[in-house]
């Protein structure tokens, strides 16, 4: 059996050193959404989801590091892109992962009044606009991380924690 060649990625530009505003300004968007209140569980969950519709590799490593790190278990993390076929995830979480899915989505219908409603159903009005935040913030991050190829693998959850501390 021959061994695979490891794939050396190269990434194109770091964006937070080219634009050091631009960066600071997601990170503040970053930073008012994990303060908003939503659990940091709820908002795991719906960043894996929404870099698995993106395909962000980047963020999938990070986002999956930093939800077994705060105790998410594999079983769900695993079963996240099936999350309507299992019953591993509470109607709240359902009503999130659905918003974050449409919003992702939103050039394949919009957002159908359907998954408005569910997600209104278990959302306050305030935490619904804060879980929109979070949807478009994690796209925001996708769209980065793919477009200027940022390397998975690396990332560790309490390294980077600090980081944003000093860059506070």
């Amino acid at each position: 059996m021959s061994e695979r060649k490891k794939l050396k990625m190269q990434p194109r530009l770091n964006a937070q050193k080219a634009v050091p505003a631009a960066y600071h300004a997601m990170l503040a968007l970053e930073m008012y959404v994990r303060k908003s209140g939503l659990e940091p569980s709820l908002l795991e969950l719906v960043k894996m989801r929404a870099s698995q519709i993106n395909g962000c590799a980047f963020c999938l490593d990070m986002h999956s590091k930093d939800a077994r790190a705060a105790g998410e278990t594999e079983q769900r993390l695993y079963t996240l892109d099936a999350w309507r076929e299992t019953p591993f995830f509470t109607d709240r979480e359902r009503a999130a992962l659905a918003w974050a899915e449409a919003v992702t989505l939103v050039s394949k219908g919009h957002v159908p009044d359907e998954v408005f409603e569910e997600a209104r159903a278990h959302f306050t009005e305030e935490e619904l606009v804060n879980l929109t935040m979070a949807v478009v913030t994690i796209n925001g991050w996708n769209r980065l991380a793919i477009s200027f190829r940022a390397v998975p693998g690396e990332y560790q959850p309490a390294a980077h924690r600090m980081a944003e501390v000093e860059a506070s």
